[in-house]
């Protein structure tokens, strides 16, 4: 385990141990950051699509480029 991965188990573990309203008041605090709450949206989604099959680029550009889009 990395000293990374190490620092985010303690600050999980930390997390999963406090009061459902303690937890939501720390919720609430990363999400009312701008760049915290992107970053946070990028990882559910990331998260929810790894499944997804990739489409390679050319074909996206093509897309994008029949849709005006580029």
């Amino acid at each position: 385990m990395t000293a990374r991965d190490a620092t985010a188990e303690v600050f999980w573990t930390a997390f999963r141990t406090l009061p459902r309203a303690s937890r939501e008041a720390v919720l609430g605090r990363l999400l009312r950051d701008r760049r915290t709450r992107e970053d946070l949206l990028d990882v559910a989604v990331s998260l929810a699509r790894a499944s997804e099959k990739s489409i390679p680029y050319e074909k996206v550009r093509v897309h994008l480029r029949k849709t005006g889009r580029l």
